[in-house]
């Protein structure tokens, strides 16, 4: 079987963009930094990501039943970051706006996504979440926040 660690460090040579994923609960806003993240479907539009059985996030987003999507820009590197930190205050800087739904999104985000999950499949380690785009909008046309080899990287035009 292979290594946990060469398994990690060859996927990490996939490059991936990167998405917060937002909800708002009843105790409050919550979120988390998601580099899992695809389309899955046009018709119906349906997205997929995986979260971590150990995220301590996620149960409070699952438990809401939706959330927003939010495509970072390469300007969200620390926010990313922070929303990657356990314990960090993940709401407490930049400008926020929110969904029709309630979530919340950055003001300065490439594109957002308001989803309802649909399926929730055991993978692993992991949950793989299917969820229905039921609204979304493109708000910036600036270049995505990519992630490569465990660190941000810029797109070469």
């Amino acid at each position: 079987m292979l290594e946990q660690r060469s398994f990690r460090n060859i996927l990490g040579r996939f490059t991936t963009g990167v998405v917060l994923v937002t909800a708002q609960t009843p105790a409050g806003p919550v979120g988390m930094a998601v580099n899992s993240f695809t389309s899955v479907s046009l018709d119906p539009p349906l997205i997929a990501l995986c979260a971590a059985s150990t995220s301590t996030t996620w149960p409070a987003i699952r438990e809401e039943g939706g959330f927003a999507v939010t495509i970072l820009g390469g300007q969200h590197a620390q926010l990313c970051r922070t929303f990657a930190t356990k314990g960090a205050d993940r709401f407490g800087e930049g400008a926020w706006d929110s969904t029709r739904a309630g979530h919340p999104i950055p003001v300065d985000g490439l594109a957002w996504l308001d989803c309802r999950i649909t399926a929730i499949h055991q993978a692993g380690d992991h949950e793989l979440v299917i969820a229905e785009a039921l609204e979304g909008a493109i708000t910036d046309d600036q270049g995505p926040l990519v992630f490569h080899a465990g660190r941000f990287a810029e797109l070469i035009a």
